[in-house]
């Protein structure tokens, strides 16, 4: 069996002396930057109505911020708490990786909660233009994970399968971080873009969060079939990771957002 040999990628972008800046940290900023010019964009199409580009500049800061701290709490709790009671030094350590998507998100909701509510405008409206640009985020970042070669996928034989220098035990594997980048990032991503496009879709309230939620919910449950189970925590019940587990309410609570959304928008057009 031929498998591919992981290429030869420095896991650190620039080398300037001391200072290191890695493909992961350019990663985010990718993600940041394209989502910020992307959501002003989507604000544009709606001027009418808020959020507007001025809101989308202003809650920029407090969105990195929510990812950030919500990343690396949700990680915390779900992935690795034992770990974390025994040296509570480790939650800093951000640079030594370990962030979780779910935690993320629970970070960017509070702050498109608070930020709406401050602003006295329906959080599902932001709600919607940020999470047509989430997918951006995660096709840099999972991209990132497969150059670090790290969260790579279970044993396989598949044509494409791949040796991982850094772990996976030197046995081949799927590249799990390509089929997260692909279906998360470029297919969610994509679904996104064209509801987004259409006027009625969009301004729906509450119908492209719901979306996300149903939508990366779905990808993420079906890729942890081919990815490595954290060797901390393994299956529940052999067959369920906590990737999986935490998609659950995700799904449930995208599926009562659509729902509502249609409801609200057939009741608005009711004559």
């Amino acid at each position: 069996m031929t498998c591919w040999q992981f290429p030869d990628i420095d896991p650190v972008a620039i080398h300037l002396g001391f200072f290191k800046i890695r493909w992961y940290a350019l990663a985010y900023l990718s993600g940041f930057i394209g989502g910020w010019l992307y959501g002003g964009w989507l604000a544009d199409l709606d001027r009418d109505r808020r959020p507007n580009r001025e809101d989308i500049d202003n809650v920029l800061p407090w969105l990195v911020l929510g990812v950030i701290l919500g990343g690396r709490i949700g990680y915390v709790l779900f992935y690795n708490l034992d770990l974390f009671i025994a040296d509570p030094s480790q939650i800093y350590r951000i640079w030594e990786g370990g962030m979780s998507f779910h935690g993320g998100l629970i970070g960017v909701i509070t702050v498109i909660v608070g930020y709406s509510r401050y602003y006295k405008f329906n959080p599902l409206a932001l709600g919607d233009i940020i999470s047509t640009v989430v997918p951006i985020g995660l096709f840099f970042g999972r991209l990132a994970n497969f150059v670090n070669g790290e969260l790579f996928g279970r044993v396989t034989n598949v044509p494409w399968c791949m040796y991982f220098p850094n772990g996976g035990e030197g046995v081949p594997r799927h590249p799990s971080q390509l089929y997260e980048a692909g279906l998360e990032g470029i297919v969610l991503g994509t679904v996104l873009f064209l509801m987004a496009r259409n006027p009625n879709i969009r301004r729906t309230q509450g119908m492209l969060f719901g979306t996300l939620l149903v939508g990366y919910g779905l990808c993420r449950a079906f890729i942890e079939y081919f990815r490595e189970p954290d060797v901390q925590l393994g299956l529940y019940l052999n067959y369920f990771s906590m990737g999986q587990i935490l998609c659950v309410p995700m799904i449930i609570a995208g599926v009562v957002i659509i729902q509502y959304a249609r409801k609200k928008a057939a009741i608005t057009k009711a004559p």
